[in-house]
């Protein structure tokens, strides 16, 4: 059985305490970007859990990031504000270079640098990496970047940037995914000296941008890995992302659940509790139910990936079946208060709107659909 982190709950709770409904509800009005939480997520060391303690982190699993995000969503909050700072780290981790892993690791678990901002899509490609049009061009001692990201989260409130871009044309090379390379961006120097960032108001609070680069200039170890590898280093991350996502989902789920029945116990109509109808009852105890089997494949696929195992299958179905377990519970949870449910001071209509992200974001269910279909099931590629 997988261990269950209680201690790392309880703190996590505890610390989820001090910033109740009315915080997040304030921020979402304003569209504001939650710095205290963050400034406070980040000095008590839950940022840094995956980076290993030589570099100043905790050196622990992915099951134990897991239980910090679930816990914040738990609590009412919303992770998406800093959980990149878990995982685009890993890109640097594992193929960086020592000097890179040195100067960066350190700082990032510190909390003096923050590297949350990961630069893959463009307005034009989508979801087809491999067709990405941005470029960084070999200049003297460095690169020249050239192109335009878009929903490029968090980029206003980060120092450092992840960043895909093409070193060859997709036609000079045997396959698709090759030609491209992964290079960490120092935005603090580049802002205004060819990178430019232009917020995307969006229907969550999510602090999502475009980014556009225009000749900008970035030095040679700027590289992260071999050049023309990049693809592969992105997908390498992609299965703690999915995992850690998920993650947030049961947390969404379980807040959704915790709130329509408290409130469905209390809620009297026609003389009785609501929660006496099985009009009530049942999508309650349906959307519980598909909650704890998510979880169940969510602790799969940690446990997989903690131990080095392969996992991309059940990172995937972890995400989705997490997904689909959150945006199901909402369902019951707006049901269940009815008219309330659109009231602001009730949190569900916000926490109803951050939760239907994810079956989008950061891959769409469909993608993950046809992933199983082609890989898991051996069926024809669809696209």
């Amino acid at each position: 059985m997988m261990e269950n982190f209680d201690d790392i709950r309880e703190s996590v709770r505890a610390l989820c305490a001090d910033f109740p409904g009315e915080y997040w509800r304030k921020l979402d009005a304003a569209r504001e970007y939650p710095t205290e939480f963050v400034d406070t997520m980040t000095r008590n060391g839950f940022l840094a859990v995956l980076i290993p303690e030589e570099y100043g982190g905790s050196g622990l699993g992915i099951a134990a990031a897991s239980a910090i995000l679930e816990e914040i969503h738990k609590s009412g909050g919303n992770a998406a504000a800093c959980h990149a700072q878990m995982y685009t780290m890993g890109t640097v981790l594992r193929h960086g270079t020592e000097s890179q892993k040195n100067d960066y690791l350190p700082k990032i678990a510190a909390g003096d640098l923050r590297l949350q901002a990961f630069a893959v899509t463009e307005p034009t490609s989508g979801t087809d990496a491999t067709r990405i049009t941005t470029t960084a061009k070999p200049d003297g001692n460095g690169y020249v970047v050239n192109g335009q990201k878009v929903w490029t989260s968090r980029a206003e409130h980060s120092d450092l940037m992840l960043l895909l871009a093409r070193t060859s044309p997709r036609e000079d090379n045997k396959k698709r995914h090759e030609g491209m390379s992964v290079f960490l961006v120092d935005m603090r120097d580049a802002v205004g000296n060819g990178l430019t960032i232009k917020p995307i108001r969006a229907m969550i609070n999510h602090a999502t941008t475009e980014v556009f680069f225009d000749d900008l200039r970035i030095p040679a170890d700027a590289l992260v890995g071999e050049e023309g590898k990049g693809f592969r280093y992105i997908l390498d991350g992609m299965n703690a992302e999915r995992i850690l996502i998920a993650s947030e989902c049961i947390g969404d789920a379980r807040w959704f659940i915790e709130k329509a029945t408290a409130y469905a116990n209390e809620r009297n109509v026609f003389g009785r509790p609501i929660g006496q109808n099985q009009g009530i009852q049942f999508p309650l105890a349906k959307a519980y139910a598909a909650t704890e089997a998510a979880n169940l494949m969510v602790e799969k696929a940690a446990s997989m990936f903690d131990a080095g195992e392969p996992c991309g299958e059940q990172a995937n179905m972890a995400k989705m079946l997490a997904a689909d377990a959150s945006w199901e519970a909402a369902e019951a949870c707006m049901q269940t208060h009815g008219g309330y449910a659109f009231a602001e001071e009730y949190d569900v209509e916000r926490k109803f709107r951050e939760t239907r992200l994810y079956q989008i974001a950061p891959i769409s269910t469909n993608l993950i659909l046809s992933y199983i279909a082609e890989h898991v099931l051996g069926l024809p590629r669809s696209y």
